[in-house]
This record gives structure tokens, C-alpha cells and sequence, in this order.
């Protein structure tokens, strides 16, 4: 048996998650590993509306207009104003991940837009 929240708790939990971002997180994208960071995307302040329905999610567009490095985006994770990971282990993808971007190859110094972001409460 697992555990389950009421959706008002799962919508309070993911709140306090835009709460701890604050004004300037940043959502990182990574290839496999983390082995480096591809692109560097600044979220909107407030990254999210309130959550609903135990899912919060993130204004976009949001673009990196100069990317880090090349290679092929794997995974993301999202920090805070001091670079300290606040949400880690975040899918990439191009549909039915938590992060949806525009292409997984990315080339340094293209543009990178995430197109959609979401995290779901368990």
C-alpha cells in the first residue's frame, strides 16, 4: 500500500516548491549523467501559477538564447538564485516527459526552448 495525499496537500507541497525557487531559478539542461550542462534557461518570477490538481505548472516559453554545450539533452534540473538544486531529476523529452523541448540535439550557442514544464505530485 502506498501513500496518497488529498489534492489540496499535493497543491500546498508543490506551492512551497515555487516558494523555495524564489526570483531568479534557473532550469538546467543536462546530458546523460550531468556529465554537462547543455543549456542554462532563466524561469519566469513566479516560475508557476498556484499548482492545481497536484500538478504545478511552469510559465513558458522560456529560451536559452546561447547554449553551453553540445550534445544531447537527457535530463533537467532546477536551482535557485544560488545554484543550489531545488528540483532534481526532471525527464527530457519531446512529448510525455516533465520537461518538453523543442529538439533534444543541442549544438553550443543555438537557442533552446522548453516548450512545456511540469512536476507531478506522487
Amino acid at each position: 500500500m502506498s501513500v496518497v495525499y488529498i489534492a489540496t496537500l499535493k497543491n500546498t507541497r508543490l506551492d512551497a516548491v515555487t516558494t523555495a525557487l524564489g526570483a531568479t531559478a534557473e532550469l538546467e539542461i543536462g546530458d546523460t549523467g550531468f556529465a554537462q550542462v547543455l543549456a542554462t534557461i532563466p524561469l519566469a518570477n513566479p516560475v508557476a501559477p498556484g499548482a492545481a490538481a497536484g500538478v504545478l505548472t511552469f510559465t513558458m516559453p522560456q529560451s536559452d538564447t546561447n547554449a553551453d554545450n553540445t550534445g544531447t539533452a537527457a535530463e533537467a534540473r532546477i536551482t535557485d538564485g544560488a545554484a543550489s538544486n531545488i528540483v532534481t531529476g526532471l525527464t527530457v523529452g519531446l512529448a510525455a516527459a516533465d520537461v518538453i523541448l523543442d529538439s533534444l540535439s543541442i549544438t553550443a550557442g543555438q537557442t533552446v526552448t522548453i516548450n512545456s514544464a511540469t512536476i507531478t505530485h506522487g
